[in-house]
């Protein structure tokens, strides 16, 4: 399987990944950059709770991507923004590309 071509990820992205909460509040990893293509438009979705809610920034990387909902999000622009949804697409024994798809706030 492949992942999505270098070519199609033309920004830069910083995620801290969301680890749950701890004594002092909410629990982040360490910072990592990651290749990705944003796209800031403004859609409708359901978060993992099911409300519907805005996402004004969908971000689409590699599949190795450490992004659980929850997790900060800077995108090109210097926004902080948080995941709503992650998608990981996956097509075991199809020539299409794997790729993690975020929608953010």
């Amino acid at each position: 399987m492949t992942a999505l071509p270098a070519w199609l990820l033309r920004h830069t992205i910083t995620v801290e990944p969301y680890r749950g909460t701890g004594a002092y509040g909410e629990v982040f990893g360490d910072p990592a950059a990651a290749a990705a293509l944003v796209a800031e438009t403004v859609k409708h979705i359901r978060d993992a709770t099911g409300a519907i809610t805005v996402s004004t920034a969908q971000v689409y990387a590699g599949p190795t991507l450490d992004c659980p909902v929850g997790s900060r999000v800077m995108l090109p622009d210097g926004r902080i923004t948080r995941a709503l949804t992650v998608a990981h697409h996956t097509a075991p024994g199809l020539p299409v590309p794997q790729s993690t798809e975020v929608y953010c706030e």
